[in-house]
């Protein structure tokens, strides 16, 4: 979490790990103990966050409730992780020069995530809660939307995460309808 609060505030490239390892009390050797460098340690704080989101997508997949209700408990999970410290990694990891290798694998996370939601939202278009949408596109401007929180959301704003989240739900749903 230092390390993703230290990115959000510094930048990845104004961020060192003698920074990280300072802020952390302890030695630069003690950090590399845990990641091999610094493209790691971004890797990891984008994972944390993501795995907020992952974790709320695995539990809707066994719900009863409607598409349209387990997507806004997604969109509550989203909105929470990307307010969290981890939310600026989630967002920027991906335009930081990262390796190849790194690139796929953050490229291939945000694709499950994507997966995520179009298979919500196509549940949600086949039990009736949602109504018949281009899930590919309603996936991307959902996850565009609650990304770009990530921009302006700063943990002293006035609106909590879930505040936000419910604002967004509200936003959304009256789109998401059916007629």
């Amino acid at each position: 979490m230092t390390a993703a609060r230290a990115f959000r505030e510094r930048g990845y490239h104004n961020t060192s790990l003698d920074d990280i390892a300072r802020e952390l009390n302890v030695t630069k050797p003690t950090v590399y103990h845990y990641v091999e460098n610094k493209e790691q340690l971004l890797f990891e704080c984008f994972r944390a966050g993501l795995k907020l989101i992952m974790d709320g997508i695995a539990e809707q997949q066994d719900s009863t409730a409607t598409g349209r209700e387990r997507l806004a408990k997604v969109i509550a999970r989203y909105a929470e992780a990307i307010t969290s410290d981890f939310g600026w990694c989630m967002v920027q990891a991906e335009n930081q020069d990262l390796s190849p290798a790194m690139s796929r694998k953050v490229k291939s996370l945000k694709s499950e995530i994507d997966q995520g939601l179009r298979s919500l939202i196509r549940a949600g278009v086949n039990d009736g809660s949602i109504r018949p949408c281009d899930e590919k596109m309603t996936a991307f401007a959902l996850a565009g939307a609650l990304n770009w929180i990530a921009h302006w959301y700063r943990s002293d704003d006035q609106l909590a995460a879930s505040e936000i989240s419910l604002r967004f739900i509200e936003l959304f749903e009256l789109g998401l309808r059916p007629r």
